[in-house]
C-alpha cells in the first residue's frame, strides 16, 4: 500500500485578492457612510468661521459659529421648551397621518367607489401650499396648538396614503388569484397577503412624511405667531429676527435641522429593522 501525502489547499492569489477588496470596500462604506458628511461639516464650519474674521463680518450680519454655540448654550432651558413644542405637534401630526392615511389607504383598496370618491380632495390638500391655508385654518381653529396639528397633519397625511394605496395595489396578482381559489375571505387577503406587500412602500412614505411633518409644524408656528401659546423653534426665530439676534437664529434653524435628520435616521433604522431579513431593498447581498 503506498502513503498518501496530503498537501495543503492553496487558494489562488485572485480569488485571495478579490476578497481582500471586497472587505476593504465593505469596511470603508461602513465607516465612510458616517466619517465622510462629519469631515465634509467640520470643513464648512471651518470655513464660515474663516469667512467670518477674514471679512470681518459684524455678527448681527454673520456671527460665527463660536457666538452661535453661545447662544445655543446660554438659552438651552428656552431652546429646549421650544424644541420639545415642535417636537410634540410634529410626532402628533405624523401619528395622525399614518392613522387616517393608512385607515384611508385600506379603504380605497376594498371600495373602488370611495377611492374614486375621496382621492381627489387627498391630492387637492397635497397640492394646496399649507401656508395659504394656514390664516384660514387659525381663524376657524380657537385652539392654536390644534391648528398647528391640523397644518403639519395636512402636508404628511399624502406621502403615507399614496404610498400605502400603491403598496396594496401592488400584490402580486397570481397570488391573489392563489387566495381566491382556495376561498381566502377579504379580511383575509388583506392580512396576509397586501398589507406584507405594502410595507416597503408604507415604510417609504413615512420617511418623507416625518421630514414633512416638521416642515408642516414649523410652517404652521410661523404663520400663528407666538401670541397665547408656548413659543417654538420657528417662534424662537421670529423673535430673534426682531430683535436682530441673527445667532439665536441660527441655534433654532440648527436646532430643526438636526431634529428633521433624526427623525429621518429613526424611521429609517425602524424600516431596516422590519424590512432586513426578506425584502430586496434591504437585504445584503455579497458583492
Amino acid at each position: 500500500m503506498t502513503d498518501v501525502i496530503d498537501t495543503p489547499v492553496t487558494v489562488p492569489a485572485e480569488i485571495d485578492a478579490d476578497e481582500r477588496a471586497r472587505l476593504n470596500r465593505a469596511r470603508f462604506e461602513r465607516w465612510g457612510s458616517w466619517a465622510l458628511p462629519l469631515i465634509v461639516m467640520a470643513l464648512m464650519v471651518f470655513l464660515w468661521d474663516r469667512i467670518v474674521v477674514w471679512y470681518d463680518i459684524k455678527h448681527y450680519i454673520l456671527p460665527g459659529p463660536g457666538r452661535v454655540l453661545n447662544s445655543l448654550i446660554e438659552g438651552q432651558a428656552v431652546f429646549f421648551d421650544a424644541w420639545v413644542l415642535t417636537l410634540a405637534v410634529t410626532a402628533a401630526a405624523l401619528a395622525l397621518a399614518v392613522i387616517f392615511g393608512v385607515g384611508l389607504a385600506v379603504l380605497f383598496t376594498q371600495s373602488r367607489l370611495i377611492e374614486m370618491s375621496l382621492y381627489p380632495y387627498a391630492v387637492i390638500l397635497q397640492v394646496t401650499p399649507v401656508v395659504s391655508i394656514a390664516p384660514l385654518i387659525f381663524i376657524y381653529v380657537d385652539s392654536k396648538v390644534a391648528g398647528l396639528l391640523i397644518c403639519a397633519w395636512i402636508v404628511a397625511f399624502f406621502p403615507v396614503l399614496s404610498n400605502t394605496t400603491l403598496g396594496l395595489n401592488s400584490a402580486d396578482h397570481n397570488l391573489r388569484d392563489l387566495f381566491r381559489i382556495y376561498g381566502a375571505t377579504r379580511w383575509q387577503r388583506l392580512r396576509y397577503l397586501q398589507l406584507p406587500s405594502a410595507l416597503p412602500y408604507f415604510l417609504g412614505g413615512l420617511r418623507i412624511a416625518g421630514g414633512l411633518s416638521l416642515i408642516g409644524a414649523v410652517v404652521a408656528e410661523l404663520v400663528a405667531g407666538s401670541g397665547g401659546i408656548g413659543v417654538g423653534l420657528a417662534g424662537l426665530i421670529q423673535e430673534a429676527g426682531y430683535r436682530l439676534n441673527i445667532a439665536r437664529m441660527f441655534a433654532a434653524l440648527i436646532l430643526i435641522a438636526a431634529t428633521g435628520i433624526a427623525i429621518f435616521a429613526l424611521l429609517s433604522f425602524v424600516s431596516h429593522l422590519l424590512l432586513r431579513k426578506w425584502h430586496e431593498s434591504a437585504v445584503k447581498r455579497e458583492g
